[in-house]
């Protein structure tokens, strides 16, 4: 608040937030009937929460409890100044302190307040609804864990040997270090562990996306912002007997935890039993049961609960039967689903109704995953808990569960990344110059959310900074390069342990790769027995940093220190074995798997091939085969090759930016250039790009300097990922960077690639991009001194007056060679138009300018008007829809007709038939130059069609003219045609969709086809079957030029199809029939027409017509024999997977056919993707489902 401002006023909204005060609301009653000390239990329970969802709308709560006079002013600007200082966390916890301090009524407002903000508030939100759930009486429910009885006496001494086990097995973490005096480091669990941001949902992800491509650097910033909106943070304690987890039953409590590989679900439920082993969280727990699923793989046979528990903790002995009696004490925790051999359907319903799937009682014998389904259903001990933990890939078999708690866990985020270094590297300084390295690195820094990736990146880059004979200029930039330097340190320090490294490694790829190719991460000692990877060789400090060893209960696994590392050695085999099988056959069958699983693999594959990445490994393994570097370097550069040019489907652009990633990896230039080399243009347009894809685009787009044409519209790379395409940028002939979201930070870093020497843009598509008059000055700069720039969008901004003001002053620059200006909806009034206008009259290059969009209003178009009379002027076309304008600037515009002007937008404004009557004044004017003239939504109507008529049958410059959206009638378009019949008539293009038309004037229309008329939009009448018969007389007479043809929605049935069937053969090209009822019988019709010899129709739109699948046979054979046919849309019809087959033919037999529309139809996920298969059967056919 400004200071001197009166303190009693103030906002009762704040902006982002919808207020919601309907008194009736069922919260609001709630409120009332609650007495005060019920209140104080309520914000007490949800408190910890409160704290997480009024950060993104304290302002307006402020506001609110301000108001009632709870806060004075100079409280109220203590809670505003801090979140406008960004400490948002801060802000809300002094709100909610100043109001607890206030007392009773204070609250009361507060939770008031609550319910007016909510809707705007997402957090909040949640929190509100989940009491309006619970009822008149939630205070049961927040009586978690009271009331349960203490461990009775004699299992105390039991409790306190079991925290005790827990506590030793727990307290420590064991770190390798690839070091030979230290292989192993034993660390303090409380020491060593960093806290991880977890959420209380889990979010919606593709499952075959890789973990390490989940993710870029907008990682953080995307946390940040909907952490503070919409993700609610959780912590380990409050999994459980918390807010979270609110029971509705007495049935007990499940949650799951989801995570990708490494980002320390393990390291989690350690830390939560070592916690409950030493008393500081969930003290109502009486015993801890935690299970791996790894291990619970050994049982092979039927077990019962009290054997489960006693084969892992058998110092139970018989006092287990006690337990059973107070389950709501007991908690069991299940880590990694993932790994489980047996597959747990919760949808399965037998498991609830026949006996052999059936688990109810702990003394009872079933499978194991009998029992943890059924203690997670609340079948088996109901009243206790249950925690699950698993990797995304197997989030889905939880889909049915009776899960309480979902959550997820984010990983590192904001200084978590810089703290876990600090605890890795005794030395702060190395820790500091590795933490340097990764953050300047964006392919490092990516991974570097992922603790396990943190390991990794510590293992390889520490050695460069401690080690004086490494220079720092080869420290890892690829990830390749990065893997290459992990496996390095290990072979440096334990290669001489064993006589052949190279064949040992070999082995272990070749393992490692069967595993990836079976999703296989956990490896027995059959499995390295079957690779002759001997057991005893685990003696050797080699293998034991390659495979980490697990001694369970029942048997010993080995499992990689991560998946990427499986991945690697996998790949890494593929170049040590001295008879390789055919490897291009083996990479393009692992490309050819859909599932995501050797996408990684192939990226390092491909990395390899680089003498950077694989010298250290050579150093040790000896080098590499060349036939193997020479065929991978092949398949890489024939798969570019293939997929440069097939970029019309997301999958295409999906692939083709994978193989890009195959590039940088390779890091190798003249393969670079000699697949992409001489391509001309690149479009990624609607992929999402993250800035590491970014990282890899520009890397690519370095190396080349034949392409022309950029197209990254809707990629959402924002200005992270602009940032990393900022040196490539300015090679381009034309860049298109419309809707990314690049605001005006972006156009800071766009315009230093515009003041390039060697900048060679000339069209820039800058469209929606969030831009405000702060860049204004930036693009000012560009504008005056760009010498290529000629063609600047900036459509769907906020530049404003003040904006536009700062951009002319560069437009009258001599050097700026801007033609055409788009600033359509960028909020313009009457204030810049003198601005614009000097523009207008001094600018030598200026052609184009589109103004729509904008409130000019009459008075803004009168300044331009004086400025288009100016002898000076060049403007050919001038956009001015939408601009609020009326008859009263109908004057000043018809005073400009007779200089350059060519093209004028008037649409969407309110001109009228008087404001028409005097713009036909001017259009009869032997110096009228107009051509294209749009007039639609201007409520037209029959009163000045007269005067239009006139003009068309005179003025020799106008050949396309759009009146649609008026209520002309047929009384209009009656007198329009007198015109049109007229021998002085140029009229080419005519708009009439919209003007309310019955058959009654289809007799004048049709009068009018002999003339020049080739493209007719009739759209959205009411001309009916009678009328188009009258129409398709016209439409085969001889003298008939019409090729485009609109007659979407007329009402038109089969009885008029027999009628349009019989113009296909005459100079019609583009019939659209959409949002007809023509159904099956007429398509049979028009079906018999497409099949004739001399059918000229080239796109045929039959959306929405009722079409089932009795005319996908006629369709199908008719455009078997077609060779006219390009465009045919069916969207939005009744076809199902019956017409699956016919369809299919259809798309392969019509030789001619490039688009075909099917979507909003009834087919199943697999008629869908049997159609979209054939997309790109043939070059440039789309199949859009």
């Amino acid at each position: 608040m400004a200071e001197g401002s009166n303190e009693t006023e103030y906002p009762t909204t704040t902006k982002g937030m919808r207020m919601g005060t309907d008194p009736n609301s069922k919260i609001t009653e709630l409120l009332i009937k609650w007495d005060d000390f019920q209140l104080f239990q309520l914000t007490k329970f949800y408190w910890d929460r409160l704290e997480q969802a009024i950060e993104e709308g304290v302002d307006g709560v402020s506001s609110l409890i301000t108001y009632e006079k709870i806060f004075n002013g100079k409280e109220h600007r203590k809670v505003t100044e801090l979140m406008d200082k960004g400490n948002r966390v801060d802000s809300s916890k002094l709100l909610l302190s100043l109001v607890m301090e206030k007392g009773s009524r204070a609250r009361r407002v507060m939770w008031e307040s609550f319910v007016k903000v909510h809707h705007g508030v997402p957090k909040l939100d949640k929190i509100i609804k989940e009491i309006q759930e619970l009822g008149s009486d939630p205070f049961d429910y927040m009586n978690i864990g009271r009331g349960l009885s203490e461990v009775p006496s004699h299992l105390k001494g039991a409790q306190q040997k079991h925290k005790e086990i827990l506590r030793v097995q727990t307290e420590t973490l064991r770190v390798n270090t690839i070091l030979i005096k230290e292989k192993v480091k034993i660390f303090q669990l409380v020491d060593r562990y960093a806290e991880l941001t977890i959420i209380s949902n889990v979010r919606d992800r593709t499952l075959v996306e890789h973990e390490l491509l989940a993710r870029g650097r907008d990682h953080e910033e995307w946390r940040k912002k909907d952490l503070r909106r919409e993700l609610e943070k959780i912590r380990t304690d409050q999994l459980f007997q918390s807010s979270f987890s609110l029971r509705k039953s007495k049935s007990g409590n499940s949650a799951a935890v989801s995570g990708v590989p490494g980002i320390g679900k393990t390291t989690m439920v350690q830390k939560i039993v070592y916690d409950w082993a030493t008393g500081k969280i969930y003290p109502d727990f009486q015993f801890v049961f935690s299970f791996k699923f790894r291990d619970l793989n050994n049982i092979n046979s039927r077990i019962n609960l009290r054997n489960l528990i006693l084969d892992q903790y058998p110092y139970f002995g018989n006092i287990l039967g006690e337990l059973w009696k107070s389950p709501e004490g007991l908690l069991f925790i299940f880590d990694g689903l993932d790994e489980f051999k047996d597959r747990i359907d919760f949808a399965d319903n037998r498991r609830n109704t026949e006996p052999q799937f059936m688990c109810t009682d702990p003394e009872c014998w079933c499978e194991v995953s009998d029992i943890v389904y059924s203690l997670i259903q609340h079948k088996l001990l109901p009243g206790c808990s249950v925690l699950v933990t698993s990797r995304p890939t197997a989030l889905h078999l939880l889909e049915k569960a009776e899960i309480s708690v979902w959550a997820e866990i984010l990983g590192f985020v904001g200084d978590e990344q810089k703290e876990y270094f600090n605890k890795f590297f005794e030395d702060q300084t190395v820790s500091a110059a590795v933490f340097k390295h990764v953050e300047e690195n964006e392919i490092l820094y990516t991974m570097s959310y992922n603790p396990s990736y943190c390991w990794i990146l510590g293992l390889s880059l520490g050695p460069f900074f401690t080690q004086r004979d490494r220079k720092h200029q080869q420290v890892p930039k690829t990830i390749t390069q990065l893997y290459s330097y992990y496996i390095y340190n290990i072979l440096k320090n334990h290669g001489r342990e064993i006589e052949s490294p190279r064949d040992v490694f070999l082995k272990l790829g070749e393992m490692a790769f069967t595993g990836v190719s079976e999703k296989k991460i956990v490896f027995r000692n059959g499995d390295l027995i079957q690779y002759n990877l001997q057991p005893s060789q685990f003696l050797s400090g080699f293998l034991m940093e390659l495979l980490e060893r697990d001694d369970s209960i029942q048997c010993v696994v080995y499992t990689f220190p991560h998946l990427t590392i499986q991945e690697f050695v996998a790949a890494v085999a593929q170049f040590l074995s001295p008879s390789p099988m055919d490897i291009q056959k083996l990479l393009s069958e692992a490309d050819s798997e859909e599932d995501g699983r050797f996408e990684i693999f192939l990226r390092f594959v491909a990395g390899l091939s680089s003498p950077q990445s694989a010298r250290p490994l050579e150093e040790f393994l000896s080098p590499f085969l060349h036939q193997t570097t020479c065929r991978v370097i092949d398949w890489v550069k024939e798969k570019v090759k293939g997929q440069i040019g097939n970029t019309d489907t997301e999958t295409g652009k999906r692939n083709l930016l994978n193989t890009f990633h195959y590039l940088f990896e390779s890091q190798n230039k003249a393969l670079a250039q000699a697949t992409v080399g001489s391509v001309e243009t690149l479009a990624f347009s609607r992929l999402r790009l993250t800035p590491i894809d970014c990282v890899v685009l520009s890397h690519v787009l370095g190396l080349c300097d034949s392409i022309k044409h950029l197209n990254l519209q809707w990629c959402n790379i924002q200005c992270e990922g602009l940032q990393r395409l900022e040196h490539v940028l300015y090679k381009y002939q034309k860049l298109r960077l419309s809707y990314n979201n690049l605001g005006d930070a972006g156009v800071k870093l766009l315009s230093v690639a515009l003041r390039n020497p060697g900048c060679k843009i000339q069209e820039l598509d800058l469209f929606n991009n969030n831009l405000t008059d702060s860049c204004a000055e930036d693009l000012a700069s560009v504008i005056s001194t760009n010498p290529s720039l000629t063609d600047l969008d900036l459509g769907v901004s906020q530049l404003g007056d003040s904006g536009v003001k700062l951009l002319s002053v560069a437009l009258r620059n001599s050097g700026c060679k801007i033609q055409r200006l788009g600033l359509f909806n960028n909020n313009l009034t009457d204030s810049c138009a003198k601005d614009l206008a000097s523009v207008i009259s001094t600018n030598q290059s200026l052609t184009d300018l589109d103004l729509g969009g904008n409130p000019l209003e009459d008075s803004g178009v009168k300044l331009l008007s004086v400025a288009l009379r100016n002898s000076g002027c060049k403007i050919q076309r001038l956009g001015l829809g939408d601009n609020k304008l009326t008859d009263s600037c109908a004057e000043d515009l018809a005073s400009v007709f007779n200089r350059s002007l060519t093209d004028l937008n008037l649409g969407y404004n309110n001109l009228g038939d008087s404001g028409v009557k005097r713009l036909s004044v001017a259009l009869r004017g032997p110096d009228c130059k107009i051509q294209k003239l749009d007039l639609q939504d201007n409520n037209l109507t029959d009163s000045c069609t007269e005067d239009l008529a006139s003009v068309i049958s005179t003025n020799q410059s106008l050949t396309d003219l759009n009146l649609g959206v008026n209520p002309l009638g047929d009384s209009g378009v009656k007198l329009l045609s007198v015109g049109l019949r007229n021998l002085g008539c140029k009229i080419q293009r005519l708009g009439l969709g919209g003007n309310k038309l019955t058959d009654s004037c289809a007799e004048d229309l049709a009068s009018v086809f002999n003339r020049s008329l080739t493209d007719l939009n009739l759209g959205n009448n009411n001309l009916g079957d009678s009328g188009v018969k009258r129409l398709s007389v016209a439409l085969r007479g001889p003298d008939c030029k019409i090729q485009k043809l609109d007659l979407l929605g007329n009402k038109l049935t089969d009885s008029c199809a027999e009628d349009l069937a019989s113009v296909f053969n005459r100079s019609l090209t583009d019939l659209n029939l959409a949002d007809n009822k023509l159904g099956d019988s007429g398509v049979k019709r028009l079906s018999v027409a497409l099949r004739g010899p001399d059918c000229k129709i080239q796109k045929l739109g039959l959306y929405r017509n009722l079409l089932t699948d009795s005319c996908a046979e006629d369709l199908a054979s008719a455009l078997s024999t077609n060779r006219s046919l390009t465009d045919l849309h069916l969207g939005l019809n009744h076809f199902t997977d019956e017409s699956v087959p016919a369809l299919r033919q259809l798309i392969l037999n019509c030789r001619t056919l490039s688009l075909i529309e099917l979507r909003d139809n009834r087919f199943s996920p697999n008629g869908e993707n049997q159609l979209k298969s054939l997309w790109g059967y043939r070059p440039g056919l789309r199949v859009k489902m």
